[in-house]
């Protein structure tokens, strides 16, 4: 039986719990990504001299990824020239997924992330575009809805004259795995 001490201490945890989001309720981040109706694209091979992710101790440092679309073309282009604020966050999250991807495939499974510890975003911008942290957002934001407060990470939103292969948006990543 509940003592009736901890009545009101319960009715106001059950009257302020939050409605969980199926994605926010699913037990492992591949179950989140499943949920958001999501899927983790193929891993590209590296078009330069680089792995795409090395590990060292507990730490996965991830190589800068671009965002390509379904059929593998590198999104490309320059915000506000070519692209929209918006249609460059959709690329960053793209390009989040894969992230994720090369992740999976260097650790074999994304429960074994303890934390998102640093996210680099650049983003290839005309002179005087200046939303540069919306537009990493796009990544942010994602690895927040996939692994919950693990998913919180330090960060860099970085403008920049060009990208490789003309691409919208170059994010790479620092993860804590156990």
């Amino acid at each position: 039986m509940i003592s009736p001490r901890l009545l009101p201490a319960l009715g106001l945890v059950l009257l302020f719990a939050p409605l969980a989001s199926a994605a926010e309720s699913a037990a492992t981040p591949e179950a989140r990504l499943a949920a958001l109706g999501l899927a983790l694209p193929a891993v590209n091979v590296p078009i330069a001299n680089y792995v795409p992710a090395v590990r060292t101790g507990n730490l996965i440092f991830l190589a800068g990824h671009i965002p390509r679309d379904a059929a593998g073309k590198v999104v490309a282009g320059k915000v506000g020239r070519d692209a929209t604020e918006q249609q460059a966050n959709a690329a960053a999250r793209q390009t989040a997924l894969a992230l994720l991807a090369t992740l999976k495939k260097e650790i074999g499974d994304l429960a074994r992330v303890k934390r998102i510890v640093r996210v680099g975003g650049f983003v290839n911008a005309v002179d005087d575009f200046k939303a540069q942290p919306q537009v990493i957002n796009g990544c942010s934001d994602l690895l927040v809805q996939i692994f919950g407060e693990r998913g919180k990470h330090a960060r860099a939103a970085l403008g920049v004259a060009s990208l490789p292969l003309g691409a919208v948006v170059e994010i790479e990543m620092i993860v804590e795995v156990d």
